[in-house]
């Protein structure tokens, strides 16, 4: 079963953000910086139905995520 704020149109999102507040998986990304490659995978997925398509912005989340994940350079 999919977890909550996965999958779902970004319209549905919007709607399910009004009435319940902020997905806490949206929250915790958006602390990363990343938000905005999440919101064009979540966007690409929506229109195309396939993550196989969406390769483009799978590794531009990626990658992001990736170097928020690294310590800081000495």
């Amino acid at each position: 079963m999919a977890r909550p704020g996965h999958g779902r149109s970004r319209s549905s999102l919007k709607e399910d953000e009004d009435e319940e507040g902020e997905d806490p998986l949206d929250a915790l990304i958006s602390r990363t910086g990343c938000m905005g490659q999440h919101r064009a995978l979540q966007e690409c997925m929506a229109q195309r139905q396939d993550w196989r398509h969406c390769q483009p912005q799978v590794r531009a989340f990626g990658e992001c995520m990736a170097q928020r994940q690294r310590p800081p350079e000495p």
